[in-house]
Protein backbone atom coordinates (compact mmCIF):
# COMPACT_ATOMS: atom_id res chain seq x y z
CA UNK A 1 0.00 0.00 0.00
CA UNK A 2 1.25 3.44 -0.89
CA UNK A 3 0.90 5.75 2.09
CA UNK A 4 1.65 9.25 3.14
CA UNK A 5 2.18 8.93 6.87
CA UNK A 6 1.80 11.92 9.13
CA UNK A 7 4.29 11.35 11.94
CA UNK A 8 2.95 13.06 15.01
CA UNK A 9 2.99 12.79 18.76
CA UNK A 10 1.33 10.33 21.08
CA UNK A 11 -1.81 11.26 22.98
CA UNK A 12 -1.19 10.93 26.70
CA UNK A 13 -4.11 11.72 28.99
CA UNK A 14 -2.99 11.35 32.57
CA UNK A 15 -5.51 9.51 34.71
CA UNK A 16 -4.67 9.03 38.38
CA UNK A 17 -1.26 7.96 39.68
CA UNK A 18 0.33 4.59 40.14
CA UNK A 19 3.69 4.46 41.89
CA UNK A 20 6.14 2.26 40.07
CA UNK A 21 9.90 1.95 39.93
CA UNK A 22 12.19 2.19 36.95
CA UNK A 23 13.91 -1.00 35.90
CA UNK A 24 17.24 -1.20 34.13
CA UNK A 25 17.86 -2.48 30.64
CA UNK A 26 18.24 -6.19 30.13
CA UNK A 27 20.34 -8.12 27.67
CA UNK A 28 18.92 -8.65 24.21
CA UNK A 29 16.57 -11.62 23.97
CA UNK A 30 17.33 -14.80 22.07
CA UNK A 31 15.67 -16.62 19.23
CA UNK A 32 13.34 -19.54 19.88
CA UNK A 33 16.06 -22.13 19.20
CA UNK A 34 18.41 -20.52 21.68
CA UNK A 35 15.67 -20.34 24.29
CA UNK A 36 15.35 -24.12 24.35
CA UNK A 37 18.86 -24.38 25.76
CA UNK A 38 18.91 -21.29 27.94
CA UNK A 39 17.72 -22.72 31.21
CA UNK A 40 14.12 -21.56 30.85
CA UNK A 41 12.63 -24.86 31.99
CA UNK A 42 9.91 -24.16 34.50
CA UNK A 43 9.72 -20.44 33.76
CA UNK A 44 6.30 -18.82 33.87
CA UNK A 45 5.64 -15.80 31.66
CA UNK A 46 2.73 -13.67 32.83
CA UNK A 47 0.91 -12.04 29.92
CA UNK A 48 -2.04 -9.67 30.34
CA UNK A 49 -4.08 -8.67 27.29
CA UNK A 50 -7.08 -6.52 26.62
CA UNK A 51 -9.97 -8.44 25.07
CA UNK A 52 -11.25 -6.17 22.34
CA UNK A 53 -13.61 -6.79 19.48
CA UNK A 54 -11.34 -9.55 18.18
CA UNK A 55 -12.17 -11.84 21.10
CA UNK A 56 -10.03 -13.88 23.51
CA UNK A 57 -9.57 -17.14 21.58
CA UNK A 58 -6.72 -15.80 19.45
CA UNK A 59 -4.65 -15.11 22.56
CA UNK A 60 -5.06 -18.74 23.67
CA UNK A 61 -3.80 -19.90 20.26
CA UNK A 62 -0.81 -17.56 20.37
CA UNK A 63 -0.01 -18.73 23.91
CA UNK A 64 0.06 -22.34 22.71
CA UNK A 65 2.23 -21.44 19.70
CA UNK A 66 4.72 -19.59 21.90
CA UNK A 67 4.96 -22.46 24.37
CA UNK A 68 5.62 -24.86 21.48
CA UNK A 69 8.59 -22.79 20.34
CA UNK A 70 9.90 -22.14 23.88
CA UNK A 71 10.31 -25.51 25.50
CA UNK A 72 9.82 -25.55 29.24
CA UNK A 73 8.03 -22.19 29.33
CA UNK A 74 4.47 -21.83 30.59
CA UNK A 75 2.49 -18.73 29.66
CA UNK A 76 0.10 -17.58 32.36
CA UNK A 77 -2.46 -15.68 30.29
CA UNK A 78 -4.99 -13.15 31.55
CA UNK A 79 -7.43 -11.73 28.99
CA UNK A 80 -10.25 -9.41 29.96
CA UNK A 81 -12.34 -6.59 28.51
CA UNK A 82 -11.41 -4.52 31.56
CA UNK A 83 -7.85 -5.71 31.89
CA UNK A 84 -6.84 -2.61 33.85
CA UNK A 85 -9.29 -3.46 36.63
CA UNK A 86 -7.95 -7.02 36.77
CA UNK A 87 -4.22 -6.29 36.95
CA UNK A 88 -4.02 -2.88 38.64
CA UNK A 89 -4.60 -4.10 42.21
CA UNK A 90 -1.76 -6.62 41.94
CA UNK A 91 0.51 -4.05 40.32
CA UNK A 92 -0.08 -1.64 43.17
CA UNK A 93 1.03 -4.44 45.49
CA UNK A 94 4.20 -4.93 43.44
CA UNK A 95 3.10 -7.98 41.42
CA UNK A 96 3.46 -7.03 37.76
CA UNK A 97 2.67 -8.94 34.56
CA UNK A 98 5.71 -9.56 32.38
CA UNK A 99 3.97 -8.26 29.27
CA UNK A 100 0.87 -6.14 28.84
CA UNK A 101 -1.24 -5.55 25.74
CA UNK A 102 -3.25 -2.43 26.53
CA UNK A 103 -3.59 0.51 24.17
CA UNK A 104 -3.34 4.19 24.93
CA UNK A 105 -6.50 6.26 24.91
CA UNK A 106 -8.55 3.97 27.14
CA UNK A 107 -10.64 5.47 29.91
CA UNK A 108 -8.65 3.85 32.73
CA UNK A 109 -5.42 5.37 31.40
CA UNK A 110 -3.18 2.57 32.69
CA UNK A 111 -0.70 2.77 29.82
CA UNK A 112 -0.47 6.54 30.11
CA UNK A 113 -0.01 6.37 33.86
CA UNK A 114 2.95 4.00 33.68
CA UNK A 115 4.38 6.10 30.87
CA UNK A 116 4.18 9.22 33.00
CA UNK A 117 5.80 7.42 35.94
CA UNK A 118 8.64 6.09 33.73
CA UNK A 119 7.45 2.60 34.53
CA UNK A 120 8.13 1.04 31.12
CA UNK A 121 11.05 -1.03 29.83
CA UNK A 122 12.87 0.05 26.68
CA UNK A 123 12.00 -2.08 23.65
CA UNK A 124 14.50 -0.64 21.19
CA UNK A 125 16.65 -3.77 21.45
CA UNK A 126 13.62 -5.94 20.64
CA UNK A 127 13.53 -4.34 17.20
CA UNK A 128 16.99 -5.80 16.51
CA UNK A 129 16.03 -9.27 17.70
CA UNK A 130 15.46 -12.08 15.24
CA UNK A 131 11.82 -13.08 15.03
CA UNK A 132 11.51 -16.51 16.71
CA UNK A 133 11.41 -19.25 14.10
CA UNK A 134 12.39 -16.92 11.25
CA UNK A 135 15.49 -15.36 9.75
CA UNK A 136 14.51 -11.71 9.86
CA UNK A 137 14.72 -8.94 12.44
CA UNK A 138 11.61 -7.56 14.08
CA UNK A 139 12.16 -4.05 12.73
CA UNK A 140 12.37 -5.37 9.17
CA UNK A 141 8.93 -6.95 9.39
CA UNK A 142 7.05 -3.91 10.66
CA UNK A 143 5.42 -1.64 8.08
CA UNK A 144 7.12 1.70 7.35
CA UNK A 145 5.81 4.54 9.47
CA UNK A 146 4.86 2.58 12.56
CA UNK A 147 8.32 2.93 14.06
CA UNK A 148 8.82 6.49 12.86
CA UNK A 149 6.03 7.93 14.98
CA UNK A 150 6.17 8.99 18.60
CA UNK A 151 3.17 6.76 18.99
CA UNK A 152 5.79 4.11 19.82
CA UNK A 153 8.31 6.52 21.38
CA UNK A 154 6.24 8.39 23.98
CA UNK A 155 9.08 10.44 25.48
CA UNK A 156 10.24 11.94 22.20
CA UNK A 157 13.77 10.68 22.75
CA UNK A 158 13.94 8.19 19.88
CA UNK A 159 13.61 5.23 22.22
CA UNK A 160 10.84 2.69 21.64
CA UNK A 161 8.71 1.74 24.64
CA UNK A 162 5.52 0.62 22.89
CA UNK A 163 5.43 -2.25 20.40
CA UNK A 164 2.88 -1.42 17.67
CA UNK A 165 0.13 -4.00 17.54
CA UNK A 166 -3.11 -4.49 15.63
CA UNK A 167 -3.63 -1.54 13.33
CA UNK A 168 -6.97 -0.33 12.14
CA UNK A 169 -7.75 2.40 9.63
CA UNK A 170 -10.56 4.51 11.07
CA UNK A 171 -13.19 6.18 8.94
CA UNK A 172 -16.89 6.23 8.21
CA UNK A 173 -18.83 2.97 8.03
CA UNK A 174 -22.11 2.79 6.13
CA UNK A 175 -24.55 0.44 4.43
CA UNK A 176 -23.31 0.26 0.84
CA UNK A 177 -26.48 -1.62 -0.07
CA UNK A 178 -28.63 1.34 0.97
CA UNK A 179 -26.66 3.80 -1.13
CA UNK A 180 -26.86 1.49 -4.13
CA UNK A 181 -30.61 1.09 -3.66
CA UNK A 182 -31.16 4.84 -3.45
CA UNK A 183 -28.67 5.72 -6.17
CA UNK A 184 -26.72 7.91 -3.76
CA UNK A 185 -22.99 8.53 -4.22
CA UNK A 186 -20.48 8.32 -1.37
CA UNK A 187 -19.57 11.95 -0.54
CA UNK A 188 -15.95 13.05 -0.94
CA UNK A 189 -16.50 16.63 0.27
CA UNK A 190 -18.51 18.09 3.12
CA UNK A 191 -20.71 20.02 0.70
CA UNK A 192 -21.64 16.65 -0.80
CA UNK A 193 -22.22 15.33 2.73
CA UNK A 194 -24.76 18.05 3.46
CA UNK A 195 -26.50 17.43 0.14
CA UNK A 196 -26.79 13.73 0.95
CA UNK A 197 -28.00 14.59 4.45
CA UNK A 198 -30.86 16.62 3.00
CA UNK A 199 -31.83 13.81 0.62
CA UNK A 200 -31.74 11.25 3.41
CA UNK A 201 -33.71 13.48 5.78
CA UNK A 202 -36.50 13.70 3.23
CA UNK A 203 -36.79 9.91 3.49
CA UNK A 204 -36.62 9.79 7.30
CA UNK A 205 -32.96 8.76 7.46
CA UNK A 206 -30.31 10.64 9.45
CA UNK A 207 -26.90 11.33 7.94
CA UNK A 208 -24.78 10.55 11.00
CA UNK A 209 -24.44 8.78 14.32
CA UNK A 210 -21.49 7.88 16.58
CA UNK A 211 -20.91 5.23 19.29
CA UNK A 212 -19.56 7.50 22.07
CA UNK A 213 -17.87 10.92 22.10
CA UNK A 214 -14.57 9.08 22.53
CA UNK A 215 -14.83 8.02 18.89
CA UNK A 216 -14.40 11.64 17.93
CA UNK A 217 -10.67 11.32 18.55
CA UNK A 218 -9.89 9.54 15.27
CA UNK A 219 -12.62 11.49 13.50
CA UNK A 220 -11.33 14.86 14.71
CA UNK A 221 -7.70 13.99 13.97
CA UNK A 222 -8.72 13.25 10.38
CA UNK A 223 -10.67 16.53 10.17
CA UNK A 224 -7.73 18.52 11.49
CA UNK A 225 -5.23 17.09 9.03
CA UNK A 226 -7.67 17.49 6.15
CA UNK A 227 -8.28 21.10 7.08
CA UNK A 228 -4.73 22.43 7.38
CA UNK A 229 -2.34 19.65 6.34
CA UNK A 230 0.49 17.96 8.20
CA UNK A 231 2.22 21.06 9.58
CA UNK A 232 -1.00 22.46 10.98
CA UNK A 233 -1.83 19.09 12.48
CA UNK A 234 1.52 18.83 14.22
CA UNK A 235 1.14 22.36 15.59
CA UNK A 236 -2.26 21.46 17.01
CA UNK A 237 -0.84 18.33 18.60
CA UNK A 238 1.92 20.35 20.27
CA UNK A 239 -0.37 23.08 21.60
CA UNK A 240 0.96 25.98 19.51
CA UNK A 241 -0.27 29.27 20.88
CA UNK A 242 -3.49 30.34 19.18
CA UNK A 243 -3.67 27.24 16.96
CA UNK A 244 -7.26 26.46 17.95
CA UNK A 245 -8.36 29.97 16.96
CA UNK A 246 -7.03 29.77 13.40
CA UNK A 247 -9.33 29.58 10.35
CA UNK A 248 -8.29 25.96 9.84
CA UNK A 249 -9.33 24.98 13.35
CA UNK A 250 -12.50 27.06 13.17
CA UNK A 251 -13.50 25.17 10.03
CA UNK A 252 -13.20 21.89 11.94
CA UNK A 253 -15.33 23.09 14.84
CA UNK A 254 -17.92 24.48 12.43
CA UNK A 255 -18.05 21.19 10.53
CA UNK A 256 -18.87 19.26 13.70
CA UNK A 257 -21.36 21.96 14.67
CA UNK A 258 -23.10 21.54 11.33
CA UNK A 259 -23.01 17.77 11.70
CA UNK A 260 -25.08 18.11 14.86
CA UNK A 261 -28.02 19.13 12.65
CA UNK A 262 -27.75 15.85 10.75
CA UNK A 263 -27.15 13.49 13.68
CA UNK A 264 -29.78 10.85 14.51
CA UNK A 265 -31.89 12.17 17.44
CA UNK A 266 -31.36 9.24 19.84
CA UNK A 267 -27.59 9.23 19.43
CA UNK A 268 -26.60 11.43 22.37
CA UNK A 269 -28.77 9.51 24.84
CA UNK A 270 -27.06 6.24 23.89
CA UNK A 271 -23.53 7.58 23.36
CA UNK A 272 -22.07 5.89 26.42
CA UNK A 273 -20.23 2.68 27.29
CA UNK A 274 -23.46 0.84 28.13
CA UNK A 275 -25.54 1.66 25.06
CA UNK A 276 -23.10 2.48 22.25
CA UNK A 277 -24.09 -0.59 20.25
CA UNK A 278 -27.56 0.92 19.87
CA UNK A 279 -25.99 3.75 17.92
CA UNK A 280 -23.95 1.33 15.83
CA UNK A 281 -27.16 -0.58 15.15
CA UNK A 282 -28.65 2.54 13.54
CA UNK A 283 -26.62 2.07 10.37
CA UNK A 284 -27.58 -1.60 10.19
CA UNK A 285 -31.25 -0.61 10.45
CA UNK A 286 -30.95 2.19 7.83
CA UNK A 287 -31.84 4.82 10.43
CA UNK A 288 -28.49 6.60 9.97
CA UNK A 289 -25.99 6.48 7.11
CA UNK A 290 -22.50 7.09 8.50
CA UNK A 291 -20.84 6.04 11.76
CA UNK A 292 -17.17 6.74 12.63
CA UNK A 293 -15.38 3.61 13.80
CA UNK A 294 -12.47 1.23 13.28
CA UNK A 295 -12.15 -2.06 11.47
CA UNK A 296 -13.31 -4.01 14.51
CA UNK A 297 -16.90 -2.76 14.01
CA UNK A 298 -18.11 -5.52 11.63
CA UNK A 299 -16.85 -8.19 14.04
CA UNK A 300 -18.40 -6.41 16.99
CA UNK A 301 -21.78 -6.33 15.23
CA UNK A 302 -21.55 -9.68 13.43
CA UNK A 303 -24.54 -11.17 15.25
CA UNK A 304 -26.70 -8.04 15.11
CA UNK A 305 -29.83 -7.96 12.91
CA UNK A 306 -29.62 -5.87 9.75
CA UNK A 307 -31.72 -4.53 6.92
CA UNK A 308 -32.25 -6.62 3.79
CA UNK A 309 -29.42 -6.13 1.33
CA UNK A 310 -27.07 -4.75 3.97
CA UNK A 311 -23.44 -4.54 2.82
CA UNK A 312 -20.60 -2.99 4.78
CA UNK A 313 -19.10 0.12 3.21
CA UNK A 314 -16.14 2.16 4.40
CA UNK A 315 -14.76 5.54 3.37
CA UNK A 316 -12.27 8.14 4.54
CA UNK A 317 -13.41 11.31 6.29
CA UNK A 318 -14.04 14.00 3.64
CA UNK A 319 -11.52 16.82 3.53
CA UNK A 320 -12.50 20.06 5.26
CA UNK A 321 -10.34 22.11 2.89
CA UNK A 322 -10.60 21.82 -0.88
CA UNK A 323 -6.79 21.97 -0.93
CA UNK A 324 -6.44 18.77 1.10
CA UNK A 325 -7.29 15.11 0.61
CA UNK A 326 -9.71 12.95 2.60
CA UNK A 327 -8.02 11.49 5.66
CA UNK A 328 -8.15 8.33 7.71
CA UNK A 329 -6.65 8.12 11.17
CA UNK A 330 -4.75 4.87 11.65
CA UNK A 331 -5.31 3.56 15.13
CA UNK A 332 -2.94 0.95 16.45
CA UNK A 333 -2.77 -0.80 19.77
CA UNK A 334 0.30 -1.14 21.95
CA UNK A 335 2.13 -3.87 23.83
CA UNK A 336 4.66 -3.04 26.53
CA UNK A 337 6.78 -4.48 29.29
CA UNK A 338 6.57 -3.01 32.80
CA UNK A 339 9.91 -1.91 34.18
CA UNK A 340 9.13 -4.08 37.23
CA UNK A 341 8.53 -7.24 35.17
CA UNK A 342 10.37 -10.24 36.63
CA UNK A 343 11.06 -12.08 33.35
CA UNK A 344 12.18 -9.29 31.06
CA UNK A 345 14.29 -11.35 28.65
CA UNK A 346 11.49 -13.84 28.09
CA UNK A 347 9.00 -10.99 27.84
CA UNK A 348 11.06 -9.52 25.01
CA UNK A 349 10.97 -12.84 23.22
CA UNK A 350 7.17 -12.82 23.53
CA UNK A 351 7.04 -9.36 21.99
CA UNK A 352 9.32 -10.45 19.14
CA UNK A 353 7.10 -13.49 18.58
CA UNK A 354 4.13 -11.20 17.96
CA UNK A 355 5.66 -10.36 14.57
CA UNK A 356 6.17 -13.96 13.49
CA UNK A 357 4.12 -15.24 10.57
CA UNK A 358 2.70 -17.89 12.90
CA UNK A 359 1.38 -15.37 15.42
CA UNK A 360 0.26 -12.87 12.77
CA UNK A 361 -1.74 -15.56 10.96
CA UNK A 362 -3.48 -16.52 14.20
CA UNK A 363 -4.41 -12.91 14.88
CA UNK A 364 -5.57 -12.36 11.31
CA UNK A 365 -8.10 -15.20 11.58
CA UNK A 366 -9.90 -13.07 14.15
CA UNK A 367 -9.54 -9.90 12.09
CA UNK A 368 -6.66 -8.46 14.13
CA UNK A 369 -4.02 -7.28 11.66
CA UNK A 370 -0.41 -6.88 12.68
CA UNK A 371 1.50 -3.99 10.99
CA UNK A 372 3.42 -6.45 8.85
CA UNK A 373 3.82 -6.16 5.10
CA UNK A 374 1.39 -8.38 3.22
CA UNK A 375 -0.94 -9.13 6.13
CA UNK A 376 -3.84 -7.13 4.69
CA UNK A 377 -3.75 -9.29 1.56
CA UNK A 378 -4.47 -12.38 3.68
CA UNK A 379 -7.79 -10.99 4.88
CA UNK A 380 -11.19 -11.75 3.42
CA UNK A 381 -12.57 -9.47 0.73
CA UNK A 382 -14.68 -7.43 3.17
CA UNK A 383 -11.72 -6.72 5.45
CA UNK A 384 -9.47 -5.81 2.55
CA UNK A 385 -11.91 -3.02 1.77
CA UNK A 386 -10.83 -1.22 4.95
CA UNK A 387 -7.10 -1.83 4.71
CA UNK A 388 -6.86 -0.65 1.11
CA UNK A 389 -8.30 2.76 1.93
CA UNK A 390 -4.88 4.34 1.32
CA UNK A 391 -4.32 2.70 -2.06
CA UNK A 392 -3.25 5.00 -4.89
CA UNK A 393 -2.75 7.84 -2.39
CA UNK A 394 -6.54 8.37 -2.28
CA UNK A 395 -6.52 9.21 1.43
CA UNK A 396 -3.90 10.48 3.86
CA UNK A 397 -3.02 8.17 6.75
CA UNK A 398 -2.80 10.07 10.04
CA UNK A 399 -1.04 8.63 13.09
CA UNK A 400 -0.64 9.70 16.68
CA UNK A 401 -2.20 12.39 18.82
CA UNK A 402 -1.39 15.01 21.41
CA UNK A 403 2.07 15.53 22.84
CA UNK A 404 2.76 14.15 26.28
CA UNK A 405 2.66 16.65 29.14
CA UNK A 406 3.00 16.69 32.86
CA UNK A 407 -0.47 16.37 34.38
CA UNK A 408 -2.39 19.60 34.85
CA UNK A 409 -5.14 19.31 37.44
CA UNK A 410 -8.58 19.55 35.87
CA UNK A 411 -7.23 19.87 32.31
CA UNK A 412 -7.58 17.23 29.61
CA UNK A 413 -7.72 17.56 25.84
CA UNK A 414 -9.75 14.37 25.79
CA UNK A 415 -12.41 16.03 27.92
CA UNK A 416 -12.22 19.44 26.26
CA UNK A 417 -12.06 18.33 22.62
CA UNK A 418 -13.71 14.91 22.45
CA UNK A 419 -15.91 14.27 25.47
CA UNK A 420 -17.56 17.65 25.04
CA UNK A 421 -19.09 16.52 21.75
CA UNK A 422 -22.22 15.17 23.43
CA UNK A 423 -22.90 18.65 24.82
CA UNK A 424 -22.32 20.23 21.41
CA UNK A 425 -24.59 17.73 19.70
CA UNK A 426 -27.36 18.25 22.26
CA UNK A 427 -27.07 22.03 22.05
CA UNK A 428 -26.01 22.41 25.68
CA UNK A 429 -22.68 23.92 24.54
CA UNK A 430 -22.19 26.31 21.63
CA UNK A 431 -19.49 25.68 19.05
CA UNK A 432 -17.79 28.95 20.03
CA UNK A 433 -17.69 27.99 23.70
CA UNK A 434 -16.36 24.57 22.77
CA UNK A 435 -13.62 26.13 20.67
CA UNK A 436 -12.68 28.55 23.45
CA UNK A 437 -12.48 25.73 25.99
CA UNK A 438 -10.13 23.76 23.75
CA UNK A 439 -7.84 26.76 23.24
CA UNK A 440 -7.79 27.38 27.00
CA UNK A 441 -6.88 23.75 27.69
CA UNK A 442 -4.19 23.88 25.00
CA UNK A 443 -2.65 26.96 26.62
CA UNK A 444 -2.36 25.20 29.97
CA UNK A 445 -0.94 22.01 28.53
CA UNK A 446 1.61 23.86 26.42
CA UNK A 447 3.26 25.13 29.58
CA UNK A 448 3.38 21.56 30.95
CA UNK A 449 4.72 19.91 27.80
Amino acid sequence: MKRKLVSVLLCVTMVGTLAVGCGGKKDEGKSDEASKDSGKDGQVLKVAAFEGGYGADMWEEVKTAFEETHEGVTVELTVDKKIEDVISPSMKAGDYPDVVHCATGREAGLTETLTKEKGLLELTDVLDMTVPGEDVKVKDKILPGFLDTLGTMPYGDGVTYYAPMFYSPCGLFYNAGLLKEKGWEVPTTWDEMWELGDKAKAEGISLFTYPTPGYFDAFTYALLESSGGADFYNEAMTYKDGIWETPEATAVFDTVGMLAKYTEPTTVANANNDNFTKNQQLILDNKAIFCPNGTWLPGEMKDAPRADGFEWGFTAVPAVSKDQKPSSFTFFEQMWIPAEAQNQDLAKEWVAFMYSDKAADIFAKSGAVQPIAGMADKLDADSQLYYHIYDNDAAVAVMGGFAATDPVEGVSMTDSLFNAVNSVMSGDKTVKDWQADVEAASDKLRDAM
